[in-house]
């Protein structure tokens, strides 16, 4: 029996189930007369929302509509959203959830997480008691200075963390109510937010320096006290901080960065399915990274992580990754390097261009996490093809907009040689016949997947190992069918049979590393499937 009768039962989203009520609950529960007489399933349910959905004008109204229905009965919602997920998802995340976030202040409806400012430094603890669901075990949490490739968004940033939990719970069953999204509101140094009257957050400049490390230090020791149990993922946070977080807290809380680690376990499960068509050895490749900050590092060391695992020596193997930032290549020669770049700055002369770059290295592989569009040009990819037969070109930059270049350009430059993967989801292009299908390197098939394990073995840290692993379970997951036409990553709509997978080697990391002391059981796939949240409605009566 649910704890609320009446219109309060249809006014909570977690126990609401609409049309959906039968005749004998709605007689006992007080709700005679609030709803429609007609009593519908809730696969009928389903086929309204998409009828309502597939009618909408443009994504952003479709957007604004599934976060309607989030807010009023979330089970319909994650019904629609895991039964047609390829449809749903650019929607609910990259790349509309972009354009939400660029119009957070114009369209809010309705509060979802929860906001801590730089004002409430002291009493971080008591903003987190106001939470209303206790269980909180998963919290994304992002300060909104690096949104996507749309750079500072502050408080407008918050559609990214509400979009990463609806889907650890579509792609990875993490109950709703277990899921918590937070934005750290320190200001904001985009001028237009701050002109601007609708903006919803503190209309002042970013704080910085102590004040800031004090606020974020307040905020982790504040979750370990109210939330003992829960995994912390680092959301868009910008370089100059998201590695000094990461780097101070990864021993002290059960946490990891989603740009830094989740990106670089995604490309390498990318890389090792291109291998997979090129038939050559991780440990022979050279890749060529455009973009030096979070995602760009994160990328290589996974790679130089899998390449470890495979018996190279660390030093050889970062030899194999190299680093492009806006001012060329990164080497020795140059002076004032960051900290986080000094692991790739080899030994080479200064190159001021990717092109020079490329024709200097000879590259298996361009991965493009710049945020910048169009740098993958015709000149480029032709470039790539002198060197490979099937050249390795991934383009990740997110939203669409932010994309190198584009799966139809690298298909055409190439002549339909080269293995392609973006951010953000392109359409199937046919070319000589043959149509090839663009894979999506979306972080989706990794961090799901990871707080699942990470929640079933009760693993008190989170580890690269994990990461590694992850991205092997993605490689092997691609079928050959789909090797054949190009697809590097799984069809998305396998996504929770993945993120199971996923949650069982992560499980077994755990339990090797000293992190879980979960007891393995006899069928440890069936027994994580057991543990995950199915958006049906329950019975009441």
């Amino acid at each position: 029996m649910p704890s609320e009768r009446g219109v309060k039962l249809i006014h909570n989203p977690v126990l609401n189930k609409g049309t959906a009520f039968t005749d004998q609950e709605r007689k006992i529960l007080g709700l005679r007369g609030l709803l429609p007489p007609r009593v519908a399933s809730q696969e009928l349910q389903v086929k309204r929302v998409l009828s309502n959905l597939r009618s909408k004008s443009d994504d952003l109204e479709r957007y604004l509509y599934l976060t309607a229905l989030q807010d009023r009965n979330e089970n319909l919602f994650y019904k629609a959203v895991m039964e047609n997920l390829a449809e749903i998802m650019p929607i609910i995340y990259t790349p509309t959830v972009g354009q939400a976030c660029q119009s957070y202040g114009h369209i809010y409806r309705r509060s979802r997480g929860l906001y801590i400012t730089s004002e409430d430094r002291g009493s971080v603890e008591e903003v987190l008691l106001n939470w209303p669901h206790r269980n909180a075990k998963v919290i994304v949490v992002t300060d909104g200075e690096r949104i996507l490739g749309l750079g500072d968004l502050g408080t407008d940033g918050m559609g990214i963390p509400i979009g990463k939990l609806s889907l650890y719970t579509a792609c990875a069953g993490i109950p709703p109510t277990q899921c918590l999204p937070v934005t750290i509101d320190v200001g904001t140094n985009n001028e237009s937010l701050l002109r601007d009257p609708l903006y919803l957050g503190l209309q002042q400049n970013r704080i910085e320096g102590q004040a800031y490390d004090e606020l974020l230090d307040e905020f982790f020791a504040a979750v370990k006290k109210v939330f003992p149990h829960a995994l912390i993922q680092l959301e868009d946070f910008a370089t100059k901080n998201a590695f000094g977080l990461l780097n101070t807290y990864r021993d002290r809380a059960c946490l990891f960065n989603d740009d830094i680690q989740g990106t670089g376990s995604v490309a390498l499960a990318g890389l090792l399915s291109a291998l997979r068509i090129t038939g050559k050895r991780l440990e022979d490749q050279k890749i060529i990274f455009l973009g030096a900050g979070e995602a760009g590092v994160g990328i290589a060391d996974s790679i130089v992580d899998a390449m470890i695992d495979l018996g190279l020596d660390p030093g050889e193997a970062r030899k194999k990754c190299w680093l492009v930032d806006s001012e060329g290549l990164v080497c020795d020669q140059r002076a004032n390097l960051k900290k986080h770049k000094l692991p790739y700055a080899h030994s080479h002369e200064i190159v001021s261009t990717l092109l020079d770059t490329i024709k200097a290295i000879k590259p298996t592989a361009i991965i493009g996490v710049s945020g910048q569009p169009k740098q993958f040009t015709r000149e480029i990819v032709e470039e790539m093809v002198k060197y490979n037969v099937h050249p390795i070109v991934f383009a990740l930059s997110n939203p669409t907009s932010k994309s190198e270049c584009t799966a139809e350009e690298a298909y055409q430059w190439s002549n339909g040689k080269a293995i392609f993967a973006s951010g953000s989801p392109f359409n199937p292009v046919t070319l000589n016949g043959k149509t090839l299908v663009p894979g999506q390197g979306n972080n989706v098939y990794i961090f799901p997947g990871i707080g699942l394990g990470i929640l079933y073995s009760r693993a008190t840290r989170v580890t690269d190992r994990m990461f590694l692993e992850a991205a092997k379970v993605v490689a092997q997951n691609v079928s050959q069918e789909e090797l054949d036409r190009g697809q590097i990553y799984p069809s998305i709509e396998t996504i929770r049979q993945v993120s199971v997978r996923i949650a069982a080697v992560v499980t077994r990391v755990a339990i090797e590393e000293n992190l879980s002391d979960k007891v393995i059981p006899e069928n440890l796939i069936e027994d994580i499937r057991s543990y995950m949240y199915t958006p049906d409605y329950p019975e009441y009566l």
